[in-house]
Formats: structure tokens, sequence, C-alpha cells
């Protein structure tokens, strides 16, 4: 999904170090020297990013009609326009594609872990066990995340790099939630002009032979409510009066709760997911529609 090259990677000591992540109490993480992360800084960027924006067909108008909230209510507008923050899932919204499924497929597991992708956006079985589940299917090494890192350029959303900059123009502050990877969403961002410290995503992590060991389970969008946890440590500390959350996914309408997300806008421009799109604020099927509704 994502054009990043080949990267460093540096050991951790054997010993243990402490992290401390602004929503979670300081913790011990015990690592032995052959654990490895790819993250932000140690991915070499490559000088320019091949972007692919594709044409997404829209549903016909006949298959929307059991739907009662593709308009806005005068209030949901007016918070639309006077929002101070807009938290953006990435997959089936920022971008096509669903990330883990792109990297399954690209290393022979595709069919397998799109299925469970699709139980885990419909809200059946918890994040987490969907995690780790579509993960141990094809253990992805390091070399394989990078190799596919090179030849699959970001596919993103129709519209979004135009949205984005429209918030941005309007002083409102942009911030990307995943349950997908780091290594995958931070050259999103970087096209999008979004600041790394505003990705709320996950890491995988390698051993020193470059095999798979697995994913941080510290990273508040690991588990089930992450993306919530996420939203509501954001509000918190810059003290947001109005923010939006906008995806396509269960682990997304999570979001909108007390302390969390004041609106959920549902995005089926890519995937529509009945169950998601009916408990939705607000139902939109192409990102105009968001741009337009901007003063």
């Amino acid at each position: 999904m994502e054009g990043l090259v080949a990267s460093q990677i540096t050991p951790f000591p054997t010993h243990c170090r402490k992290y401390r992540y602004p929503f979670l109490p300081i913790l011990t993480l015990p690592l032995t020297k052959s654990s490895f992360r790819l993250g932000v800084g140690s991915m070499r960027h490559p000088r320019s990013f091949n972007v692919v924006t594709a044409s997404v067909q829209p549903l016909q108008s006949s298959n929307l009609g059991h739907f009662d909230n593709t308009l806005p209510s005068k209030e949901i507008l007016e918070l639309w326009r006077h929002a101070d923050a807009v938290c953006f899932d990435v997959d089936s919204t920022v971008c096509l594609d669903e990330g883990i499924d792109e990297l399954a497929e690209f290393c022979g597991a595709g069919k397998a872990v799109a299925e469970w992708t699709a139980r885990a956006m419909n809200g059946s079985v918890p994040f987490e066990d969907a995690l780790a589940a579509r993960l141990s299917l094809f253990s992805p090494s390091l070399s394989q995340v990078q190799d596919f890192l090179e030849k699959r350029p970001p596919r993103l959303s129709p519209g979004i790099d135009e949205l984005v900059g429209k918030l941005k123009s309007n002083h409102k502050t942009v911030y990307l939630i995943s349950g997908g990877f780091r290594q995958m969403i931070n050259p999103v961002a970087s096209i999008l002009g979004i600041p790394h410290e505003n990705i709320f995503a996950n890491q995988l992590l390698f051993g020193s032979s470059g095999e798979f060991l697995g994913f941080d389970r510290n990273e508040p969008t690991s588990r089930s409510g992450g993306k919530a946890t996420a939203v509501q440590h954001i509000r918190m500390v810059h003290g947001y009066k109005t923010l939006f959350m906008i995806g396509d996914g269960a682990t997304d309408l999570e979001a909108r709760q007390p302390g969390g997300a004041d609106v959920f806008i549902c995005y089926g421009g890519v995937q529509l997911r009945e169950a998601v799109a009916a408990k939705a604020d607000w139902l939109v099927f192409n990102f105009k529609d968001l741009i337009n509704s901007l003063v």
C-alpha cells in the first residue's frame, strides 16, 4: 500500500527500557537483544512518493434508500464547520486499501487474511484477536515488509488530499488514527502534510535476523476500544471543543463516546459496512460532500 524504501534498524539493549506513553502510565517493556522495531526514524524515505489516486465507482442511489443519514442535520453541519480537530481512519478511508490485506496478499496469504479483516471491521471479533490472527497467518519478515513498501505506492481515496488541505487552511488539526502499521502510514502522512506526532497506529516488531516477532501490544490502537482511547487522549491534551472521527469500521464508531469524538462520519466510498453506516451521524460516499460543506 505504501511506498517506502529499505530501512535501517537499531537493536534494543539487553536490559529493560522504560517507555513513556502519553495515554498510559510509565511501564517497563522487557525485550531481548534480538528484538527490533521498524519505526518512524528507522526508515529511509525515497526521494519522492509515487501516489496513486484511483477513481471509485459511486453506489447506485437505489442502494442507499434505506439510509436516512446521508444528509447532515443543521446541528451536525454547524459542528462540522466549527470543528477544532478531525481524526481520520486510514485503511479504506484515507487510502483505498486495507494495508494488512495488501501486505498479506503480497506475502501469499491474501484471501485468509481478508476474511479476518471483514470480521474485525464488522465488530464481530475483538480487534486485538483479529490482528494477532491475521499476522500469524503469514508472519511477514522484515525483508518482505521492506520489499512491499518499495513496490506498493499509496493509493489515496479521491478527494482526500483536497479535504485535508481545506481542513488545515480552516485551522483545523488533522490526525490519523489507525489499527494499521506506522511503517505503512508514515509515507501517507508525509504526502498529506500531517506531522508524524499526529499519528496513532500500531508497530511491527522483528528479530535480529529480520524474523517476525509480533506487534507492540502497548499501542492503544492494537486492541478494541483503542481508537477511543487515542481520541480521548488527544482531546484531553489539547482541550478541543469539537472533535470529529471519520472512518468506515466498527473501531471508528467506537471513538464516538464521552470524552472522545463528538461526531462520527462514516465514509462509505470504499467499503460500505451497513451496521456501522446505520449508526453514523453522517454517512458520506464522496469527500467532496465534506469539502463543499466547509465555509
